[in-house]
């Protein structure tokens, strides 16, 4: 039985953790290095850490910042943010991740995705799509949820997959920082598609959230979530024992 994964995120703007909702209406939460040390020390099985402003501002991501992250944690590391070309991965790479997440970068070069696959491997490539309801289709949204791509996202995620991502990161912006839980339906879809790992992102406001995402979506592979993490809500440690109560197969 696969053990489910549970993986705080970093949204880092100006070289500090933010948060909003709705990808909106970002507010300051922390130090990025002192926070990441934190979930490493508590038990989450994973980071991630997105430059969430580098694509809009058409610039390369925080490379201090991450190294200070990198060298501080002893658990995988993903990095997403102003990826637009294989450099960007190999850079991204030196610095210490262990995977590298790929977002607008890969709609505006579908063929960044297979390139960036054949040099570093499958594992090494994590396709991150940013997916709203737009007229009864789960559409793409690229530049953070600002900018309409009118690609749909099930077909976007399968050629992703095709071309050689490894790992899959659905971020629903509908549910994004709503605290009602996760995006189950658009979830379930993405999981009927393909046939690699999913992480399940934006929704998240307790622990019967993760619950339920792993109770109704056994192929999700990992919950990720951001603010109920930041600001105390709910620690990892509990979650897990939790979610181990259920049944659920986690690391504990």
């Amino acid at each position: 039985m696969i053990t489910k994964r549970i993986i705080p995120c970093l949204d880092v703007r100006d070289g500090r953790v933010v948060k909003g909702v709705n990808f909106l209406g970002l507010h300051d939460v922390s130090n990025p290095v002192s926070l990441a040390k934190y979930y490493s020390d508590s038990g989450a099985d994973e980071l991630v850490f997105y430059d969430i402003t580098a694509s809009a501002e058409g610039r390369a991501l925080f490379t201090d910042i991450l190294v200070e992250v990198a060298s501080t944690i002893f658990i995988p590391l993903t990095v997403g943010g102003g990826i637009n070309t294989v450099e960007d991965f190999d850079r991204v790479l030196k610095c210490g991740a262990d995977k590298v997440s790929v977002n607008s970068g890969a709609i505006r070069d579908p063929s960044l995705i297979a390139a960036a696959a054949k040099k570093y491997g499958d594992q090494c490539v994590v396709l991150s799509v940013d997916a709203k309801r737009v007229g009864g289709q789960y559409r793409v949204f690229a530049k953070g949820g600002r900018e309409d791509t009118g690609l749909d996202a099930i077909e976007w995620i399968k050629h992703g997959v095709q071309s050689g991502a490894g790992e899959i990161v659905l971020n629903s912006i509908d549910t994004d920082g709503v605290k009602g839980g996760f995006d189950l339906p658009m979830l379930a879809a993405v999981c009927d598609a393909v046939n690699v790992p999913v992480i399940a992102s934006g929704g998240a406001g307790g622990i019967d959230d993760f619950v339920k995402l792993f109770q109704a979506l056994p192929k999700v592979d990992a919950g990720l979530a951001a603010s109920i993490f930041h600001f105390g809500e709910v620690s990892i440690p509990e979650l897990k024992q939790a979610l181990h109560a259920q049944g659920i197969n986690v690391r504990l």
